[in-house]
């Protein structure tokens, strides 16, 4: 089979095919059917020239690409892949296929996948989360959003004046306390000693405010280092781990899951936007989302819209799809509005995620002119001036009025 054997606009795709959606470009001189069929060719059944080795029984195993809407200087397409091209529960084999070599092709100028639709049999056979938003929900026994920070500064503490700083946050009114994304287990601040010192003063916060608290800390790790540190966050009776999904790998993360049963797993998507942030190449974050989600973790940062991060409201929006819309019976996952945030934020915030949300602020809580305490407390009051419709600058705390002065 040519390339061009691989287009057939008009097929209908079976319920089990899997369906992704990619924005292309051809290269200079190379016509736009020949690149389209080279995208699932070379993710299917197919190479660069004609083979001897092709048999009949083949020819079903073929990728399709079966839409297309044609854009100024390429194309949107949908390309169906029979089912029997991948191995259930391994999502490497999977993204190798759809998302490998295609991208490094010489007859494309430009490639993103903009979408992944998995069918039933591949999406359930990964765990999916354990919790989701209603499971983290009930830990914390709340219907707000929820409020975090980032210990900042996010490297160089000590693992006691790490800890300190947690319970200041947690004291003032966070709800979770999590390690920054490059935070692991430093000659400073080692990762059994921050585990076992900051634990103990989130049972310290914990019996002054009579509230559950959270810390999420970082597992992220090589493989066996990683499912150590994740037995020992179980061993201390932590129900919180965090991973940096993108760095760590996808079969670690389904590793990290399956070997995870009872703990609640916080995705931090440090180095996504090498993929994510050229809008015409490379990987859309639903994707990654999408991705995530079918592995299994609870929770995962999708952008603000409003701090420092690069997308949009729409953007960020349609990752909040890709966490809580209709999947088969894998559950919804709790979106995060992590970056560059502060409590001026949070009406805005509120206005596009709704209540599902984990609001998480590091400088804009441990800026605070009078510190980290007044910081989380000033975070705290937003969302119930919020909640309550009361405009900020009219709610009665003075914690609140000065963060408005600092960041307004």
């Amino acid at each position: 089979m040519k390339y061009e054997d691989y287009v057939h606009i008009g097929y209908k795709p079976s319920k089990s095919d899997l369906i992704c959606e990619f924005y292309m470009e051809p290269s200079k001189g190379v016509p736009l059917k020949r690149a389209m069929g080279a995208i699932a060719a070379e993710s299917s059944t197919g190479t660069w020239t004609e083979l001897t080795t092709v048999k009949p029984y083949m020819k079903k195993l073929a990728a399709t690409v079966f839409e297309m809407q044609k854009t100024k200087r390429g194309a949107y397409i949908r390309i169906a892949y029979p089912i029997e091209l991948f191995e259930p529960g391994n999502m490497p084999n999977i993204l190798s296929s759809v998302a490998g070599n295609i991208f490094g092709m010489k007859d494309l100028k430009y490639l993103r996948m903009e979408d992944i639709i998995l069918p039933k049999r591949i999406a359930t056979s990964f765990k999916g989360p354990k919790y989701g938003i209603k499971g983290v929900r009930k830990i914390f026994r709340k219907k707000t959003p929820l409020i975090g920070t980032i210990v900042k500064p996010k490297l160089g503490l000590k693992s006691k004046d790490h800890a300190k700083v947690a319970y200041e946050a947690w004291v003032g009114g966070c709800d979770i306390v999590k390690d920054d994304e490059n935070l692991s287990s430093q000659s400073f601040n080692r990762f059994s000693q921050r585990l076992r010192t900051t634990l103990r003063y989130k049972r310290k916060a914990e019996k002054e405010t009579g509230e559950r608290k959270g810390y999420m800390i970082n597992v992220t790790a090589e493989t066996m280092e990683m499912l150590k540190r994740k037995d020992l966050v179980a061993d201390f009776g932590n129900e919180y781990i965090m991973i940096d999904i993108i760095t760590e790998g996808w079969g670690a993360l389904q590793t990290l899951r399956d070997k995870s049963r009872s703990r609640v797993i916080h995705a931090h998507r440090a180095g996504h936007a090498a993929f994510t942030k050229i809008k015409y190449h490379g990987i859309a974050m639903p994707v990654i989302c999408t991705i995530a989600r079918t592995i299994g973790v609870d929770q995962i940062h999708v952008g603000t819209a409003v701090g420092k991060m690069i997308e949009g409201k729409k953007e960020v929006l349609e990752n909040v799809d890709a966490c809580k819309r209709k999947y088969y019976n894998i559950k919804p996952v709790m979106p995060v509005a992590s970056g560059g945030l502060n409590p001026n934020h949070v009406p805005a915030l509120h206005k596009i995620f709704g209540n599902d949300v984990i609001i998480q602020m590091g400088g804009g809580i441990h800026g605070h002119p009078k510190g980290t305490r007044a910081g989380a407390k000033a975070a705290r009051d937003a969302i119930d001036a919020v909640m309550q419709g009361i405009p900020l600058k009219e709610y009665p705390s003075k914690e609140l009025q000065m963060a408005i002065k600092r960041w307004g």
